[in-house]
């Protein structure tokens, strides 16, 4: 409760709670849905829609990065952070007023990955804003802007299920992805630190990109990144799986999905909420190691369990492990560069890129050899291996 009490005190933890919670909102609307528009609405078919997910991870993996590298450079956070929320609104205002196959190319693939790296801001804002108050504190506010991003897909997600279900066109999550990147961008121009007027120290970190990417290239750094990405592998694996186990054949299907998934996120914040006040004082690594075993309870037993009704008593290892995982990796990162607060925060997306790959090559590997069921434990070896790695390089911490 007292990390809640300072997000909700303090200006500048307040901003990145707004800003973070508005974010939330635009991926929960427009992301389980961008397949559909690509493949259905605007014709891509898959083989388009494959090209414009790899250019879309690529280019907000490499914008971030650019992002928070600037970031550092300048110390101009709170212009970076305007561009970014400046293109966000782009795309939403270009699918609202000229609609059509290329526009919504140039949005899903450029524009909306652009926007991706008020992320990444919002976290080295957070970062920086939490010296100011007690070393005791800074997980738990980690926790809680990391919830916020999260209780969107709680809120949100129901209520567009509700308005599709009343025959509204899908192309109507632009329209509303506009409004919503409005209110962002006016909470960056209004409650947004300036840039040198901050009340903590924010100097320009003196590196040309070349060294700051040879910093975050450093063998060291980019092992736990790599071992991070395997850990969060088993969630994106989840994600792909679980529309294709619970069927018809096993007695699902699409409202199951839903309710599942709809369970596991909304059980996934209070958790994120409570880890802090539960678990300070343990070893980051160690969590780590114990939130990615708790998933990969989930993971590994959701094909086997998908037609029982024992199926629901997996929310729970899925939404407290998820919570782990989720939240410990951010400030885990943030410490590995921890005078780079925006290169720092930037890790996160190289993380995500990782764990994509990993996990798509384990499911094509696991289709290829048996079926889904090999997906799964596939996700779970490398996730267990990944935190296992993670432990025995920081065995001397």
């Amino acid at each position: 409760m007292s990390a809640i009490r300072l997000c909700l005190t303090d200006p500048a933890l307040r901003a990145a709670g707004l800003v973070i919670v508005l974010q939330g909102a635009i991926v929960c609307s427009f992301g389980p849905y961008f397949s559909t528009l690509a493949v259905n609405t605007y014709g891509f078919g898959d083989r388009g829609f494959a090209v414009l997910l790899a250019l879309s991870s690529i280019i907000s993996v490499s914008a971030s990065v650019y992002g928070g590298i600037r970031a550092d450079q300048t110390a101009n956070r709170r212009q970076v952070t305007l561009a970014a929320v400046v293109s966000l609104a782009m795309g939403m205002l270009l699918m609202t007023v000229v609609p059509g196959p290329w526009v919504f190319a140039v949005v899903a693939a450029v524009l909306l990955p652009v926007g991706s790296v008020t992320f990444g801001q919002v976290f080295a804002l957070t970062r920086m804003a939490a010296t100011r108050h007690p070393k005791g504190e800074r997980d738990g506010i980690m926790a809680v802007i990391r919830a916020l991003f999260a209780l969107p897909f709680v809120v949100v997600l129901p209520l567009w299920a509700m308005v599709f279900a009343q025959g509204v066109s899908v192309i109507s999550v632009f329209p509303v992805g506009l409004l919503l990147a409005g209110a962002m961008l006016l909470v960056v121009q209004r409650q947004w630190p300036r840039d040198g007027a901050t009340t903590w120290e924010d100097r320009p970190s003196g590196l040309s990109f070349r060294a700051a990417l040879a910093e975050m290239g450093q063998p060291r750094l980019a092992a736990r990144v790599l071992a991070l990405g395997a850990v969060n592998a088993a969630g994106t694996i989840y994600i792909a799986v679980i529309s294709l186990v619970m069927v018809a054949d096993v007695g699902r299907g699409v409202a199951d999905v839903a309710l599942y998934v709809g369970l596991v996120a909304g059980l996934e914040v209070p958790f994120m909420l409570m880890l802090p006040a539960l678990l300070r004082g343990m070893d980051r690594t160690l969590l780590i190691l114990g939130g990615a075993a708790l998933y990969a309870v989930h993971v590994a037993l959701l094909p086997v369990l998908a037609g029982s009704a024992l199926v629901w008593l997996l929310v729970l290892p899925a939404a407290l492990g998820g919570a782990v995982t989720l939240t410990v990796p951010i400030a885990y990162l943030q410490d590995l560069l921890a005078d780079r607060p925006g290169a720092g925060a930037s890790l996160m997306a190289v993380q995500r890129l990782a764990g994509d790959v990993i996990a798509a090559l384990c499911f094509g590997l696991g289709t290829a050899v048996a079926g889904y069921g090999a997906v799964a434990w596939l996700g779970v070896a490398v996730s267990l291996a990944g935190a296992g790695a993670l432990c025995w390089a920081d065995r001397r911490r």
